[in-house]
């Protein structure tokens, strides 16, 4: 699977890029219908610090697009979020995808 990763006023992180890999191998691995990943990495100027870090994820399947997006105080909070979120929306896809 071929991931983009793209910051937005933060800097480039090799972690957490392995992070997000290793987590996106996993949806990979279960749902083989995963074509490519974009990656965003985002701070957001709020008053409070409890969610200034975001991270999106928008999945290019062989169906719908899915996207998932959260904000926390870390980007590991974040991404772990995030994988939750896709996690149902492919699952939901997947339930619905036939078998002939």
């Amino acid at each position: 699977m071929n991931i983009n990763f793209q910051y937005h006023e933060v800097a480039a992180s090799q972690r957490l890029e392995e992070f997000l890999e290793q987590r996106l191998s996993k949806l990979q691995a279960k749902y083989d219908f995963i074509i490519n990943a974009d990656v965003y990495f985002k701070k957001k100027n709020a008053s409070d610090p409890e969610d200034r870090k975001i991270c999106s994820v928008r999945l290019n399947t062989s169906g719908p697009v899915v996207f998932a997006e959260s904000a926390t105080s870390t980007f590991e909070a974040s991404i772990s979020k995030v994988m939750t979120e896709l996690r149902s929306q492919l699952q939901k896809q997947k339930d619905k995808m036939k078998t002939y």
